[in-house]
């Protein structure tokens, strides 16, 4: 059990931290702060704030996520429609990579 802790380590976490926010933002608008824990509880990722508002501007520039108005001094966003559609696209692409990834491993897992 340890050899297979410390190999997941090596490899590393696959972010693509747009996609962690759109996920974030899907079932409503949060302020920065929010989002970082957020993406940590349901991704484990932690994001530093630089990491996180670099990729807000992207994504703001994009059309895929709007700011609201301030709420005392944060700044909420929320996924736009076209951000929607994004995230469902990027989705549908990670499905058929798994698929393609159970299938391949499933000799290695004995359920090929």
């Amino acid at each position: 059990m340890v050899a297979m802790v410390r190999r997941q380590q090596e490899v590393g976490r696959f972010t693509d931290v747009a996609l962690l926010v759109l996920i974030s933002l899907a079932d409503g608008a949060k302020h920065g702060y929010r989002m970082i824990h957020d993406i940590e509880e349901f991704s484990g990722t932690s994001l530093e704030p630089g990491t996180l508002y670099g990729a807000l501007m992207r994504l703001e520039e994009r059309g895929w996520i709007e700011a609201l108005d301030a709420e005392s001094r944060r700044r909420p966003y929320r996924i736009t429609d076209a951000g929607r559609q994004a995230l469902a696209e990027q989705l549908a692409t990670l499905r058929r990579i798994t698929g393609a990834a159970t299938t391949r491993l499933g000799p290695l897992w004995g359920t090929a």
